[in-house]
């Protein structure tokens, strides 16, 4: 397939969903489809280190609205998701330390919907709102197990952080990146 090609499929799979702000009678939805886009992580990971992201992603979900959530919707289905934490929260129930720089944290995107692009462009859209804020920098954690995500957040020009890198007992070390807005 041509490089025109590919770009037009990438095209016409992102404008088969919009992305916007979560309704609060969807949170139950966002939930439920961070949860089951992070399960598969369990027959990666080792069995603490799943409990342990388990765990976090329960707590995170139960997070109040502080945060930004952020959904992919298609056809009237929530299809992926994404929280963008302001600069100085604790977006990790004080596992590390505040940053002055906001967070992107828990994308999720519903199985049968990876490859449409729906990950890329929730990251661009907590890209956007950062940069709109002022942000000088936007940060985000994650772990060895995630791979596809590593290569995205890479390839849209994040870069390790290990200053911010954090190990939770029993657990894989959370890695940290942070993307340079200005």
């Amino acid at each position: 397939m041509s490089h025109t090609a590919e770009s037009v499929l990438a095209e016409a799979a992102q404008a088969a969903f919009t992305v916007r702000d979560a309704l609060e009678s969807e949170l139950g939805a966002v939930r439920e489809l961070t949860l089951a886009a992070y399960r598969e992580y369990a027959q990666i990971m080792e069995p603490t280190s799943w409990e342990g992201l388990s765990y976090a992603v329960g707590a995170a979900m139960e997070t109040p609205l502080a945060a930004h959530r952020i959904v992919a919707v298609s056809r009237g289905e929530i299809i992926g998701s994404v929280m963008l934490f302001p600069a100085a929260a604790d977006a990790y129930r004080g596992a590390t330390e505040l940053v002055p720089w906001p967070e992107l944290r828990l994308l999720a995107v519903a199985p049968l919907a990876r490859g449409m692009g729906v990950g890329q462009r929730l990251v661009e859209e907590v890209v956007r709102r950062a940069r709109v804020s002022g942000a000088p920098a936007l940060g985000l954690h994650t772990s060895r197990s995630m791979q596809a995500g590593i290569r995205m957040y890479e390839r849209l020009g994040f870069v390790r952080d290990p200053a911010h890198d954090f190990h939770g007992e029993g657990n894989e070390v959370v890695l940290a990146y942070r993307l340079a807005l200005t």
